[in-house]
């Protein structure tokens, strides 16, 4: 136990001794906080700029402008006929409305005419306001409807219905969308850092092997299991780091919403962090010097991540692409933690986990097996 405390400790001061590797290691996870604060964290709030061209000059008229004027995140300017084309083609207004004469008498005739709506942006745009508008004329020409073209029952139902109040309570809500995706986009880029700094600190060995420090070790009463141990916990301590560095600063610092509980993502995390080094070793045992560890490591991480969902939604792929996306363990790790936003309980995921653990048995097999077949490793297990 002397001989792999020692061994943990010499290899954590030779690591972080160069600040490089500091920030690597420990810093490095921060940059996906940052990338999604960039893709989601702006104001997504839209004001729309509606030009209005009243040709009809009457008091119905006047009374729907006005009520334009009331819907939020809408500002409306009054503009000339002639203005109306330099106007929406320079991008200074959004949409222009036209009232022609007419509009008025249309709309007590039942049979709303005589407005025009112009726009270069298209239904993305006008949609919004177009909603409202037709809403409000249709309740005019319901009423005129009603009145059975008596004037003077129509201008009683009408200021009645101009003078009614509304009590509307607004509720602010979280938007728990936005949160999931700032979360999921950290937590795939966090995946992505874990597994290079995995393969990183694994090729510690390879370096040993080749400044044949790890010979010299040998002759020691240190063994290969006792060293290759003593790596895996190393490589177990600054992932643990990573994950709780990167939480704790996504939730107090920034207050992403996780979804769920800190401990139930720490968990899963630090799960896949085993999966990490499991694949790590493979890529060692399967390679003879850095520079091979390093291609193998470009060639199966890179894709992988891409394919898993880590940075994109998996559902945006063709359905081909997600079927070889459900062999990867990236995947299963964010889909345990997408069912755990979901509100799915932590004992339920039991198959989830299972799988997971599957996925880290197997790679840790893997790497036993080929350490113990490979004679240039100087049977490692």
């Amino acid at each position: 136990m002397k001989d792999i405390l020692w061994l943990i400790q010499n290899t954590l001061r030779v690591t972080f001794r160069k600040k490089k590797n500091i920030i690597m290691y420990l810093c490095m996870p921060l940059v996906g906080i940052f990338i999604s604060l960039l893709v989601y964290g702006g104001d997504q709030k839209m004001n729309l700029h509606v030009g209005i061209v009243n040709e009809d000059k009457s008091e119905i008229t006047s009374d729907t402008i006005e009520f334009l004027k009331g819907l939020e995140n809408v500002e409306i300017s009054t503009v000339s006929a002639g203005q109306v084309q330099d106007k929406i083609s320079s991008g200074n207004l959004d949409s222009v409305i036209t009232f022609e004469k007419g509009y008025a008498d249309s709309v007590l005739a039942g049979e709303p005419d005589h407005i025009e709506m112009t726009s270069i942006k298209g239904a993305a745009i006008t949609a919004y306001v177009k909603s409202y508008l037709y809403q409000y004329i249709d309740n005019i020409a319901t009423i005129s409807y009603v009145a059975g073209g008596n004037q003077q029952v129509f201008e009683q139902m009408y200021s009645d219905y101009q003078q009614t109040n509304y009590k509307l309570a607004t509720h602010s809500l979280e938007d728990t969308a936005k949160n999931k995706n700032m979360a999921n986009q950290t937590i795939g880029f966090l995946i992505m850092i874990m597994l290079m700094s995995a393969g990183n600190m694994a090729e510690i060995i390879l370096l040993e092997k080749e400044n044949r420090t790890y010979f010299r070790l040998l002759s020691t009463p240190i063994n290969a299991r006792k060293y290759i141990f003593s790596n895996i916990v190393v490589n177990m301590i600054v992932m643990t780091i990573q994950v709780f560095i990167t939480l704790t600063i996504m939730k107090n610092v920034f207050h992403i919403g996780l979804g769920m509980s800190f401990w139930s993502a720490a968990f899963v995390m630090i799960l896949f962090s085993l999966i990490s080094v499991g694949i790590s070793l493979v890529i060692v045992s399967f390679s003879n010097s850095r520079s091979a560890a390093g291609a193998l490591q470009n060639l199966i991480i890179t894709p992988t991540v891409m394919l898993s969902g880590c940075f994109w939604p998996v559902e945006v792929m063709p359905k081909s692409l997600q079927k070889i996306a459900d062999f990867l363990p990236q995947r299963w790790t964010l889909d345990t933690l997408t069912k755990l936003q979901e509100g799915n309980a932590f004992s339920g995921l039991y198959l989830n986990f299972t799988i997971l653990f599957a996925f880290a048995a197997a790679f840790f097999l893997i790497a036993v097996y080929r350490f113990s077949r490979n004679n240039s490793t100087q049977n490692f297990v």
